[in-house]
């Protein structure tokens, strides 16, 4: 029996697990850190094949620089002497062009129903529960501008083929009746889904164990040893023979692969979220609050998270406050009846997703060696993409035609 080394243990890495070893591979995940705090537990919990728009766009290249002067704003890049912040700068702007938004839309659709299809079918497995719901998801507008764009949107999803409607405050009040919404209207995606991201994680892993899954914590990657353009060990404290390697670490990825000879334009994305339970309201849909980007999902029967921004920072910069300000105020003016009281610090989750230069993952083999595949740069939509990743990846190592056109993720399309 063939092994596989896979490095990273967030959803990417765990889906590729439980894929790999049903083909009858011998697994081994390992993970920096105790598979407990990474930007897999703490996001909106969305699967959503209507975020079909990546990252680069044109709109938001001119709207970060008027949103660089403000701390609490939505979307922010930190001003820093890097190189790797630079090359990968140049790509993104390049890359935020009509045509190319135009391009992402067809295979970011189909690997969200994909990886929608297999959440579907994991929700209806036997003791694997992670509060799946497939209720829509609400994009709510105050602005005429924002309207307007929510009308494209909607014009486009439906040319995709995805379930989308536009709803006036008279509808959007009937879907939502239980609370007070400042809004011109709303288009819901009946598409989307969404889960609860902290037991989709544990019922995973548990899962994995029970499969004969090895989960190694608190290993860092040091080296590989090559030869004869294969990846023969991987070397931490310890030393890890390998037949196949799976990266999917995330937001360090970029320094994974560049230890594997091999370049990939990708920042750190920070993101955060503050999780209420039981906080005295509820909504009935999750729903984006289109003006500030704020996420707002009810979980779990009795939670209700609010999350947001998209911080381009190293990963060593210190946690901002007013970000998370940020994301309370943008609540208070859309929901004015709910009380998000301002948390400390410790009670703040925060984590961060790993950007690719142009909005798309990087899913596929490398030139260098053959037997490494690279999964990651999913920026907002690793959860969204989870499934579908883990198994494409499984396809990938065993020579299956995949279940997508995954050309468009080529791991070294910008070399």
């Amino acid at each position: 029996m063939k092994n596989v080394l896979i490095v990273g243990g967030g959803i990417i890495g765990l889906s590729s697990a439980l894929y790999l070893k049903a083909s009858g591979f011998d697994v081994t995940v390992i993970d920096k850190s105790d598979f407990l705090d990474n930007c897999s537990y703490g996001n909106a919990g969305y699967v959503c094949p209507s975020h079909f728009i990546p990252l680069a766009t044109p709109g938001i290249v001119k709207q970060g620089f008027k949103w660089m002067l403000n701390s609490k704003s939505p979307f922010y890049v930190q001003p820093r002497l890097s190189r790797s912040l630079l090359e990968w700068g140049i790509r993104f702007i390049q890359s935020a062009t009509a045509e190319k938004v135009e391009k992402a839309a067809i295979p970011l659709r189909d690997i969200a129903l994909l990886s929608q299809k297999e959440y579907e079918t994991w929700a209806r497995t036997p003791g694997f529960e992670f509060a799946y719901e497939h209720k829509g998801l609400l994009e709510i507008f105050q602005t005429e501008a924002k309207r307007e764009h929510a009308i494209h949107a909607l014009e486009k999803a439906r040319e995709l083929g995805l379930g989308a409607r536009m709803l006036d405050e008279s509808e959007l009040h009937a879907l939502e009746p239980g609370t007070k919404i400042r809004s011109m209207g709303a288009v819901i995606y009946d598409c989307d889904s969404h889960l609860y991201p902290n037991r989709l994680m544990r019922s995973l892993m548990e899962r994995l164990k029970s499969m004969g899954v090895r989960l190694i914590p608190n290993e860092e990657v040091k080296q590989f040893e090559t030869a004869k353009g294969l990846v023969r060990k991987l070397i931490t404290t310890s030393d890890y023979d390998v037949d196949q390697l799976v990266v999917a670490t995330g937001s360090w990825s970029r320094e994974i692969a560049f230890l594997l000879e091999t370049r990939i334009p990708m920042v750190p994305g920070r993101g955060y979220s503050i999780t209420l339970e039981n906080p005295g309201y509820m909504l009935n849909h999750p729903a984006v609050l289109m003006e500030s980007r704020v996420a707002i999902t009810p979980m779990d029967g009795n939670k209700m998270r609010f999350g947001g921004t998209m911080e381009i920072t190293s990963t060593t910069s210190p946690p901002r406050m007013n970000r998370v300000l940020g994301i309370i105020g943008a609540v208070k003016k859309y929901f004015p009846d709910f009380e998000v009281p301002v948390p400390s610090l410790d009670k703040v989750w925060y984590g961060f997703r790993p950007c690719s230069a142009d909005g798309l993952p990087y899913i596929g083999r490398i030139k260098k060696f053959r037997n490494v595949v690279i999964a990651t740069g999913h920026s907002m939509l690793g959860l969204s993409l989870g499934a579908g990743t883990g198994k494409l990846v499984d396809e990938i190592i065993c020579e299956k035609n995949t279940s997508m056109d995954i050309s468009p993720f080529a791991v070294e399309r910008f070399s």
